[in-house]
């Protein structure tokens, strides 16, 4: 082609909205600069200095956090793939592409949850003799075996039927709950039923299976593979378990109309005592060898085994990205949002992080990147395999990469199982500059960040059509304990070797730099979170001001801090497609969140740093119960946990009502100068409790299951009545 006549594949718009973004930012750090003049200037000349220095330090640390948040909203870009010039470019000479599907617990993650992402990810709009579906079992479950051995069957009439129709979304499950009332085409309708038919059956039989807990004799005997668990000892203790259950070069391999399927591969490394498995970073390692043996695509997609594919031609935009001839040599990965179909109107835990997917992430692509976030991602294979960025660096796609052995089924399965094994990895670079990396619980995030700190940038993709849908958390516990992880996670980076506190200095764009540290101080956030929460509150009964009265001109910054980061916070959450209540769910989960999780995840990270704790890595459940999905679609917070975090929330909320209701009394009984005196710690405290209104029906109103339990209930009275009594004693 003439380079006069050059198309990009992709193009890059810029945010509309910066100007407002930008003032936005300016006059409220201003007014922060405003509060802690006024802390410095009005130091309390008797007793109460320590009490002043701790608002003044909890005020200076909101101030410069919310510098770093803006660092993700002053320059926002927009990406749009044109896969059409890519198809008349590249339609002939498409790269290989590889799809990991990790899952870990069958308890937890149901195999016929992780059936329906693997079929909807061979169903692809994609050349099926370049695309290999892995999944990574790291359960080695037997159960989870056969589910994917029925997937092979199954797919043989799924894929033709997703490819005559237009199937969107290609997991069964999902599309099956669409209302097809609405067409009538016989054909299609007739179809749809014997494709269901055959879909329930096979739900049916791993189902019977599951509940079993093992695969019956009779089965086993069906198949080969099966024998491989002859060596189980253990979920820590077997050799590596391979199966390549579909592949090209197997007559057996085609669906009903005679077509190619896509190569289907299961995978469970081997696991020793002796050895650390490394969690997640060691599955998606031994899949990077594995598969390059196997298949050896050019790019690997990975996704959670609850990350269904809900939009065919994903694949085809990502690739845009990699394949344009004037930026693509830049790019090592692109990540797509994580979307939930579960998320309730109003997003009642905040599981969507809308301003985070919609806002954040394209504030990040226009700093050289976004990070990595473990699911939904498009790696080139080079990168992860620990190529180094150059700008001599040009890949062309136009030469085959048939780099893979010609050899039986049988012998590239033996050969490939050493790659997995638990002894393959020492002396060598696997975890450190090669892979995911190991020693955190965030593998995705420091792996993303060593990347861009090598000169590699990334991309954040947005279809239209939502790329990914997954199941988020429905309980309140289950989301305290997902941030948990994320929040330690993202701490335990910042004190590595890799925070990007130092080690990005100078390495990656400085608004990108401060993107991280935004993440990576999530927990910290905890501190002075927890000092507004309790001590201004406190002080109401008391009588005791903290704050200026609502006739002095230092008033008006401390007003217009508040109601100038509500009025935009809320503005940018409706601009994400949030609604009002929506935003006010999303402002109850992080203080949550800030109260609960991230304590919890400073204490272990502390713990962890001095050799108290080991490192350890939590699946959020993704088995949901009757009674609690119908409350979680009322939009009923679930607590029914005795869980020390929820014990905590439930204590900080009894002591903000005890405070608030002494405030009251006082009101009554000395008249309204408390109003001017002390409204803002007033209006805090209010604030507090009008945010908490749903604990307080858990604890006293509700007697369903997902009530406060009354141990929880006792606790937090006796606590939050003996600070306020102890308070007063002790002033």
């Amino acid at each position: 082609m003439d380079r006069g006549e050059y198309y990009s594949l992709f193009e890059t718009k810029t945010d509309k909205q910066r100007v407002i973004r930008r003032l936005s930012a300016i006059s409220l750090f201003v007014s922060h600069w405003f509060i802690w003049v006024y802390r410095f200037n009005h130091l309390p000349k008797d007793g109460g200095r320590w009490v002043w220095f701790g608002l003044l330090a909890a005020e200076l640390w909101f101030g410069l956090y919310y510098l770093l948040t803006q660092a993700l909203r002053w320059n926002l870009v927009f990406r749009e793939p044109f896969p059409d010039r890519l198809s008349q470019r590249y339609e002939g000479r498409l790269p290989k592409v590889d799809i990991f599907v990790c899952t870990a617990d069958p308890e937890i993650e149901p195999p016929t949850m992780v059936v329906n992402t693997v079929l909807s990810m061979m169903a692809y709009d994609y050349p099926t003799k370049k695309l290999t579906v892995y999944l990574s079992d790291d359960a080695a479950s037997e159960v989870t075996f056969y589910a994917i051995l029925l997937v092979s069957d199954f797919a043989k009439h799924w894929l033709p039927f997703c490819k005559r129709f237009k199937v969107e979304p290609t997991s069964p499950a999902a599309y099956f709950r669409q209302d097809c009332t609405l067409t009538a085409d016989a054909s299609w309708l007739k179809q749809l039923a014997q494709v269901k038919k055959l879909y329930e059956d096979m739900e049916k039989r791993i189902q019977n299976v599951a509940k079993l807990g093992r695969v019956p004799e009779e089965l086993r005997s069906n198949h080969k593979g099966f024998s491989e668990w002859n060596s189980y000892s253990s979920l820590r203790d077997h050799d590596t378990i391979l199966q390549i259950l579909l592949d090209k070069k197997d007559p057996n391999s085609k669906d009903v109309e005679g077509s190619v399927l896509p190569t289907l591969v299961y995978l469970a490394r081997e696991k020793r005592p002796q050895y650390h498995h490394n969690f997640k970073a060691g599955a998606m390692n031994a899949l990077i060898r594995v598969s390059s043996k196997i298949s050896n695509g050019d790019i690997i997609l990975n996704v959670d085994c609850d990350m269904y594919s809900n939009n065919s031609q994903t694949l085809r935009g990502a690739l845009c990205f990699f394949m344009d001839e004037e930026k693509g040599h830049e790019i090592a990965f692109v990540q797509c949002p994580q979307d939930f179909e579960n998320v309730t109107r109003n997003d009642l835990y905040g599981n969507a992080l809308s301003v985070i997917r919609e806002v954040e992430f394209h504030g990040a692509d226009g700093c050289g990147g976004p990070l990595y976030v473990g699911s939904g991602c498009f790696h080139r294979r080079e990168v992860l395999s620990g190529r180094k960025f150059s700008d001599q660096y040009k890949k062309n796609w136009k030469t085959e990469n048939d780099q893979v052995e010609e050899t039986s089924l049988d012998e590239l399965e033996e050969k490939s199982k050493a790659l997995a094994s638990c002894a393959y990895e020492e002396n060598t670079m696997w975890g450190k500059e090669m892979g995911l990396k190991y020693g955190c619980a965030v593998e995705d995030v420091i792996t993303g960040l060593s990347i861009q700190c090598q000169g590699w940038k990334s991309v954040y993709y947005k279809p239209p059509r939502k790329a990914f849908l997954g199941v988020a958390p429905n309980t309140l516990p289950q989301v305290l304990v997902q941030h948990k992880r994320w929040s330690e996670g993202d701490l335990q980076i910042l004190l590595s070797k890799y925070s990007p506190a130092w080690y990005a200095h100078g390495r990656i764009n400085i608004g990108l730099q401060m993107g991280y540290l935004i993440y990576c101080l999530w927990s910290p956030n905890c501190l002075p979170t927890l000092y507004y929460s309790i001590i201004p509150s406190l002080y109401l009964l008391k009588g005791i001001s903290l704050f200026p009265k609502i006739s002095s001109p230092w008033f008006v910054p401390f007003a217009y801090v508040i109601l100038g980061t509500s009025i935009y916070s809320m503005y940018e959450f409706l601009w994400s497609g949030g609604t009002i209540k929506g935003w006010w769910n999303d402002q109850r989960i992080w203080l949550y969140k800030k109260s609960s999780s991230y304590l919890f995840a400073v204490i272990d990270t502390t713990l962890k740093q001095i050799g108290l704790s080991d490192l350890s890595f939590t699946i959020t459940s993704k088995v949901v119960e009757e009674d609690v999905s119908q409350r979680f679609e009322k939009e009923v917070m679930e607590f029914g946990d005795s869980s020390p975090m929820v014990t905590l929330l439930a204590t900080l909320a009894m002591l903000n009502l005890f405070c608030f209701l002494g405030v009251l009394k006082d009101t009554i009984l000395s008249g309204l100068a408390v109003i001017d005196t002390m409204i803002f710690q007033v209006l805090l405290c209010g604030c507090f409790v009008l945010i908490n209104l749903p604990l307080y029906e858990g604890l006293f109103l509700r007697k369903d299951k997902g009530r406060v339990p009354s141990s929880v209930a006792v606790k937090s009275i006796a606590l939050a009545l003996g600070a306020c009594i102890l308070f007063m004693a002790l002033h």
